[in-house]
């Protein structure tokens, strides 16, 4: 990690192995944390593959082929 970036600020990507325990410990698991989670994970892949000047069809693929996936799995839970 360079030396300006805090573990609390560092991605997941940017934290070394020996980190990881202490970074996991410094995140919000509450609802209110993951939901903040999960809205700021929607709202940077829909400006990158939807809200785009030029766009195409991958963003919407790849929702597609992930909601596949997940009915897929939950019709064939015996598999």
């Amino acid at each position: 990690l360079p030396a300006a970036v805090l573990l609390k600020d560092a991605k997941l990507m940017d934290v070394k192995l020996g980190q990881l325990g202490s970074w996991l410990a410094m995140r919000d698991f509450t609802p209110g944390g993951i939901l903040g989670a999960m809205r700021r994970g929607y709202e940077r892949y829909y400006n990158k593959y939807i809200n785009v000047k030029k766009g195409g069809l991958g963003g919407i693929t790849m929702v597609l082929a992930g909601y596949i996936v997940l009915s897929y799995m939950w019709s064939y839970s015996h598999v």
